[in-house]
């Protein structure tokens, strides 16, 4: 591909534009969220940047034809139908932890103005009123109470820290976090229901998922310590409004501070306009500094996702947080390469995988290569459609069965990536292959033949019998069709039994020539593979 068009909805800072308009071969076509035209410009788009107020479900991603990745500022990718995009493989790609700072400060900021009651204490001064009113605007400390923190992720530490240096106690309830990730002692993890009963403030700081939604409802908000009060700056979808509104209406609950709305605009909510509430417009990213990271970061997660160089922050990709993707890229090449020499020397469909992985250095990568297996197998048939995102779905729907094992009879090597397929009528075959230097595949077995060979470029996979000559009839026939032969590898499994040679070829031979050289005596078998530098292939037979 020679250029990419980027839709933008959203309000890129100059500095983040300008990452993408330096591209040479980027287009950019800006336009408001609400933008009529954004259905008919993502026909033909490659990325679309935008925040949450975008909803790109699966009847925008039908159109979308050309659609690789989307990119979401911020952490809230609600309004995309991950499920369509993942089976047609576009990447989709947030921004966590970029305004993690400015969530947490905005979190205490309403945690101050609610305890100290510092809109009335405004709206007072503003109409009027002073010192006679002073004990209605009574406030009370954040010192020595108690803060429960609903999710402990990166908002959540750094609401946690903060507290702390306020003197408060803090206890949290996350259950995808366990003792061992608590990077603070002081922090305490509890169960939900303590939690709410235990806490002066409860704040949340959860992503919007089925489990999530509507956590707390009626039942979980009557449960609260009475007196208590919610603070909700991670999705309005996480809490029943109404339920809340009813819990400070009769005073159960002292108080409320939301920046996030179930309807945004909040045209209906009824917890607005509530004395004892304080709303805010979904500003708690909303800092210089964060919309500059943010920025920044999406607009060269995108580049490095549509050139194939880096995948952040990917929401629907099967890399672990964290990996260095320039070093696993070596192991993805190797497990594809197996996927796409078990595909293209396949005699019948394949229906099985069995993966094993052996040593240290494939701690974590298990699902990539996996997916990296798989994407090499499925690209022989379906071409360019399967990427990292879809191979695992397209698998599926294809009704190749997937699983992990042990005990694979393959070669003593201290890192090894092996394969076995089983075919439609039962046979099976194993591969397997290693990395040399940590860099460069090398295929070291394909079933009962110990081999060592690069998978890349033209090669001719070749079954013979273990006689005399074979090696000069093959070259002879190789010089008389023109073919210059670069390398070769010959295993066998016992003297005066079978072999099985891979040639690496300067330029490929026709099907013609293919043909003939089957036809030998000496010859079983006979496929040519190619495999690009980028791990892309095509069958010349």
């Amino acid at each position: 591909m020679t250029g990419y068009t980027i839709l933008i909805a959203a309000d890129l800072t100059a500095e983040g534009l300008r990452v993408l308009h330096e591209d040479p071969q980027v287009m950019l076509d800006i336009m408001a969220p609400n933008s009529p035209t954004l259905r008919e410009k993502i026909k033909t788009a490659h990325a679309i940047i935008s925040r949450d107020d975008v909803t790109i479900d699966a009847g925008l991603l039908d159109i979308a034809k050309n659609l690789r990745v989307i990119g979401r500022l911020g952490t809230n990718v609600a309004g995309v139908d991950l499920d369509a995009a993942t089976k047609r493989g576009i990447i989709v790609t947030h921004t966590p932890g970029a305004n993690a700072v400015a969530a947490a400060e905005h979190t205490l900021t309403l945690m101050l103005a609610l305890n100290r009651r510092l809109i009335q204490a405004h709206t007072s001064v503003r109409d009027g009123y002073w010192l006679h009113d002073r004990k209605r605007n009574l406030g009370t400390q954040l010192r020595d109470k108690t803060l429960g923190l609903v999710g402990y992720g990166r908002v959540g530490r750094l609401v946690a820290n903060l507290a702390l240096a306020f003197g408060m106690q803090v206890i949290a309830y996350d259950p995808y976090v366990g003792e061992s990730q608590r990077d603070n002692d002081r922090v305490t993890l509890v169960g939900l229901r303590d939690l709410v009963s235990r806490a002066d403030i409860v704040s949340l700081h959860i992503p919007p998922t089925r489990e999530t939604h509507g956590l707390f409802n009626e039942t979980v908000i009557r449960q609260m310590k009475p007196g208590a009060k919610l603070i909700n700056t991670s999705h309005g979808s996480i809490v029943d409004e109404r339920a809340l509104a009813d819990a400070l209406r009769d005073e159960y609950l002292a108080g409320a501070a939301v920046d996030v709305f179930a309807e945004e605009p909040p045209h209906n909510s009824p917890l607005v306009g509530l004395e004892c509430v304080i709303h805010t417009p979904h500003i708690g990213d909303h800092t210089v500094e964060a919309q500059q990271d943010v920025s920044l970061l999406i607009a060269t997660q995108v580049l490095d996702a549509l050139r194939g160089e880096d995948y952040r922050n990917v929401v629907n990709m099967p890399f672990v947080h964290g990996v260095d993707y320039e070093r696993i890229y070596p192991y993805l090449q190797l497990a594809e390469s197996l996927g796409i020499l078990q595909q293209m020397l396949a005699q019948h469909p394949i229906n099985r995988v069995a993966v094993e992985y052996r040593g240290e250095d494939m701690a974590g990568l298990v699902k990539p290569l996996t997916v990296a297996l798989l994407r090499g197998m499925l690209k022989p048939v379906l071409g360019e459609k399967v990427n990292y995102i879809n191979a695992p779905v397209l698998a599926q729907e294809r009704g190749i069965q997937v699983t992990r094992t042990k005990g694979l009879k393959t070669g003593d090597y201290a890192s090894l990536v092996s394969c076995e397929v089983t075919w439609e009528n039962g046979s099976t075959v194993v591969m397997a292959g290693t990395l040399l230097d940590q860099r460069e595949p090398h295929i070291v077995q394909m079933d009962q033949y110990r081999m060592n060979f690069v998978p890349r470029g033209i090669m001719l996979f070749m079954g013979s019998y273990d006689q005399p000559g074979v090696i000069g009839r093959v070259g002879t026939f190789m010089a008389e069709n023109n073919v210059n032969i670069a390398s070769w590898q010959t295993g066998r499994a016992e003297p005066g039994g079978h072999t099985l040679t891979v040639m690496t070829l300067d330029a490929p031979i026709t099907d013609g020539q293919l043909e003939d050289l089957r036809q030998q005596n000496f010859v079983r078998h006979a496929v040519q593979v190619q495999i690009q530098a980028s791990g892309t292939e095509k069958d010349d037979e």
